[in-house]
């Protein structure tokens, strides 16, 4: 069980630290979800192993005719479904076993605000959200990897406190100009050459 004050560690780090595939691709996960450092990253893949393992226990005991393991499916497809993981109409266990990282990352708290037009990148929503400039229905968040719900979705917005809640602050501006298409004309295609010898 171990000390209290020395917790065991929830999230399992790679086996080999320095492959630059790797390396790379994380690099990029946490330049597109503006997550805080590795650990978060290691954190979503350690849940998503979890999920996985489950799904494939579970497949291994509806094989083996187990009444229960039907009921444990029906509670994880549910669970990945409430969460907004999982998109199908009727998901089965082969759709857990799909899943990718991009899948539950999507559903961070900070990357929601992003995609629904809240905040310019997924840094400055990160920062929004700390700060408490965020609420879902009534509740404040400050939590940038709390997972969002779908039900929970359309519930965000910005604080009642929050100065950001004035259409005219800078910060909502420069969202508004960075969702707005361009309004310079398409570049044109090289014409023939005017006049001649």
């Amino acid at each position: 069980m171990g000390d209290p004050k020395f917790l065991r560690r929830m999230y399992e780090t790679p086996k080999h630290p320095w492959e630059a595939v790797r390396m790379d691709e994380e690099r990029k996960l946490l330049e597109k979800y503006g997550l805080k450092n590795k650990r978060e990253l290691w954190k979503a893949q350690s849940t998503l192993r979890g999920f996985r393992r489950q799904a494939r226990d579970l497949a291994a005991r509806l094989r083996a005719g187990e009444p229960q393991a039907q009921r444990e499916v029906d509670g994880l497809l549910g669970r990945l479904t409430r969460l907004g993981i999982l998109h199908t109409g009727s998901p089965a266990i082969d759709d857990v076993l799909a899943l990718t990282i991009d899948d539950l990352l999507a559903r961070r708290f900070a990357w929601v605000v992003v995609t629904k037009g809240l905040a310019p990148t997924p840094w400055g929503a990160r920062q929004m959200i700390v700060h408490g400039h965020f609420i879902i229905g009534d509740h404040k968040v400050t939590r940038p990897g709390y997972l969002v719900p779908g039900t929970e979705e359309a519930l965000i917005a910005y604080a009642p406190r929050s100065p950001l809640t004035n259409e005219e602050h800078p910060i909502r501006q420069a969202i508004r100009e960075r969702s707005a298409p361009s309004s310079a004309p398409p570049p044109m295609a090289p014409g023939p050459a005017v006049g001649g010898p």
